[in-house]
């Protein structure tokens, strides 16, 4: 694909998420959560001091930068394709108490260039990543962007879950297919199923993932 087709695409890409954070407010959003419990099952096994550097990939308006402000993790980077969810975040926990980066996960242009995480929170967002190329870019960032010793939490839908969110194809996981995408650099350390009920009602079904860097 040419630059040029790169960048209308990820044009179009920011155009249609800003889109999704202008018209509808984050509690009616298919993936908000306010049950935080499954992603601090495993935020909690990492042990991670509360300066430890943690990302949040694809943050959107997510409540768990508020959680984790509210538990005292003071180093927190939020990044999203969408400049519109990353003010409204910022807005709303303090512009002080996070830093934001709006990139393409797929095409990074600004976190290629960060510091390491000793972090990596990554939900509902890689399973949007369908083309191969795509995903490829996306675990080349992940791997380059994590510490030794660091910590990867990935939750996607899974193998029974739906085909689309928010008008979009998905890509579904299971945990040899993520283990197999890390590669031999990342070890599991712990994996489950998880039924997600959406503001809907409607249920989703989530693979949780909590891999450790080598």
């Amino acid at each position: 694909m040419s630059t040029s087709n790169n960048s209308e695409s990820e044009k179009n890409l920011k155009e249609y998420w800003n889109n999704v954070y202008t018209n509808n407010p984050k509690e009616k959003l298919g993936w908000f959560e306010t049950d935080l419990s499954p992603m601090f099952n495993l935020v909690n096994q990492t042990k991670l001091p509360k300066e430890a550097r943690i990302i949040n990939i694809g943050a959107g308006s997510t409540t768990l930068i508020d959680e984790l402000i509210n538990l005292n993790y003071s180093n927190l980077i939020a990044t999203d394709i969408s400049e519109i969810a990353l003010n409204n975040l910022a807005l709303r926990v303090g512009k002080e108490n996070i830093k934001t980066i709006v990139d393409d996960l797929t095409n990074p242009q600004l976190l290629k260039h960060i510091e390491p995480v000793d972090l990596w929170i990554d939900r509902a967002v890689l399973h949007f990543f369908t083309n191969p190329k795509e995903q490829e870019n996306y675990f080349e960032l992940l791997s380059n962007t994590v510490k030794s010793n660091g910590y990867v939490i990935l939750a996607q839908f899974n193998t029974n879950s739906a085909k689309f969110c928010s008008g979009l194809p998905l890509f579904q996981y299971d945990q040899e297919l993520l283990e197999k995408q890390l590669g031999s650099s990342f070890t599991l350390v712990d994996s489950f199923n998880y039924t997600y009920t959406m503001p809907s009602g409607d249920k989703r079904e989530y693979i949780y993932t909590l891999f450790k860097k080598k």
